[in-house]
């Protein structure tokens, strides 16, 4: 009986701590336990305008996609070559950060791929958030520049490392070694994607000039399959390999040709940028394949045993959204992380054009971040906005860019211009407005100032401004209208 006692005190103790620890647990590392309810998807679209952005998607079942923020980027490079591929999002192990990660390359600039392969960035752009819908401005980490005659940084990745308590970051670089000019694997330690230890050779191919880009790791629960890690590479073929250590020695599993799947070796469905999921609730992963060589964008294929390659199925029950969606990464989210982003990106709001009321071909538009009315915009885009309340006071409006989403119109100098929201209460007050009965005719609307309520929205010599109103040219000048 005494034992029993025992036993049961001892359980009862246990039980008391554990709960006490639960209750002291931090809110944000609580959540990071949650159950995961849907996913996320950061990605780019490819070489056009805005292409080369971070952009999300949001899935319930991890087959069905939503393009969030209305189909528009979420996070725009203004750093470095001011273009982002490839995006990496990830959680800390506490649950209380996220982290992007992205290529530091813009195509659609005019650069060529030998260019960018050979003299290109050899910095990473990385962003970081405490809840997943505000993200700092963007800052650039030179982890390629210390390998002699770097040429690139190309298709980034990181993960949490149990074994050392930090992130292995990973990466591919151009670069002569041992005779050889070829992409190879390199990667760094951080603990804060800030200050990073010296580049390690980790993933080199054997023989000639194969290379090896676009590395994504994922970590499995109870080993199943064998392994608690797995990679994904294109190396001309898509080869899985598996390890029990992030940085030990890895066992090569095979390759996806059994299913038709290249990186360019021996024809098939060539593809590229590996992409992990695990979905939710269950024993089965899905490695999206971007399609790049017939532009088709990402397609999955699953697994329920990752063991061993011969597991994969193709799948065609798959919706992808609107836009292509090119190599990237998914998160799952739990319930409160897919609120936040969902009420922070989810929402359609429409988009309005704002027409002149005596140039009535023409329409207000950012061109280099300047903003006049023009007739015939094109792009399109550069003459839509999103009408959403007034920054400084939601009984006003404020007007953001349909393809530069966080860039606003404001006023500055009493000149207007494009610009990237900065947070500070002088930009929410230049870039707030009343909407109120046309000057020029009261079916119509005019914008007068927040902050300088004497002032209103007008074009002169086509060029968009903050003026008095004094005479009937002008109150013509101050209205328009807002179409669809």
């Amino acid at each position: 009986m005494s034992r029993v006692l025992t036993r049961a005190s001892a359980l009862l103790a246990a039980l008391c701590l554990l709960l006490l620890s639960a209750a002291q647990t931090p809110r944000a590392a609580a959540a990071a336990l949650d159950p995961f309810t849907g996913y996320l998807m950061a990605h780019f679209t490819g070489e056009s305008a805005t292409g080369e952005q971070v952009y999300f998607a949001h899935s319930r079942d991890g087959l069905t996609w939503r393009d969030l923020n209305n189909g528009a980027p979420v996070l725009l490079s203004t750093i470095g070559t001011r273009g982002v591929r490839d995006p990496s999002l990830l959680r800390s192990p506490t649950g209380d950060r996220y982290w992007i990660v992205a290529t530091d390359l813009r195509i659609a600039s005019g650069t060529s791929w030998n260019d960018a392969a050979n003299r290109g960035s050899t910095s990473l752009v990385v962003w970081e958030s405490r809840d997943l819908v505000n993200w700092s401005a963007p800052w650039l980490i030179n982890v390629a520049g210390a390998i002699p005659g770097a040429g690139n940084a190309w298709a980034p990745e990181a993960i949490y490392n149990q074994a050392t308590g930090d992130y292995v970051v990973y990466w591919a670089t151009n670069s002569l070694r041992d005779g050889v000019t070829k992409h190879r694997i390199w990667y760094v330690r951080t603990s804060d994607f800030r200050s990073f230890t010296a580049p390690q050779l980790y993933i080199e191919r054997p023989g000639g000039g194969q290379g090896i880009i676009d590395t994504q790791i994922v970590e499995v629960p109870g080993s199943v399959g064998g392994y608690r890690y797995y990679r994904a590479s294109a190396d001309g073929h898509i080869t899985i390999e598996a390890s029990n250590s992030i940085l030990g020695s890895w066992t090569t599993l095979g390759n996806l040709s059994h299913l038709g799947i290249s990186n360019g070796t021996g024809g098939g469905n060539v593809v590229e940028g590996p992409m992990w999921m695990q979905f939710n609730g269950r024993n089965e992963w899905a490695l999206w394949l971007d399609q790049y060589a017939t532009g088709r964008g990402y397609m999955p294929v699953t697994s329920s045993n990752l063991g061993s390659v011969t597991n994969f199925r193709t799948r065609t029950d798959y919706q992808l959204g609107a836009s292509r969606k090119r190599h990237g990464s998914i998160l799952s989210l739990t319930a409160a992380e897919e609120s936040a982003v969902l009420g922070r990106w989810g929402a359609t709001t429409p988009a309005n054009r704002i027409q002149a009321y005596t140039h009535q071909d023409r329409y207000v538009r950012h061109a280099n971040y300047d903003v006049r009315i023009d007739a015939n915009v094109n792009p399109a885009q550069d003459a839509q906005f999103r009408v959403v309340p007034g920054l400084a006071d939601a009984a006003g409006v404020s007007f953001e860019s349909v393809n530069y989403p966080g860039h606003y119109l404001r006023h500055y100098g009493f000149d207007f211009v494009l610009a990237a929201n900065d947070g500070s209460s002088v930009f929410a007050a230049d870039a707030t407005f009343r909407q109120v009965a046309g000057l020029g005719n009261s079916s119509w609307s005019s914008f007068r100032s927040y902050n300088y309520p004497d002032r209103y929205v007008r074009h002169y010599n086509y060029q968009l401004r903050l003026d008095p109103v004094n005479d009937a040219q002008a109150r013509n000048d101050a209205t328009f209208r807002l179409t669809s």
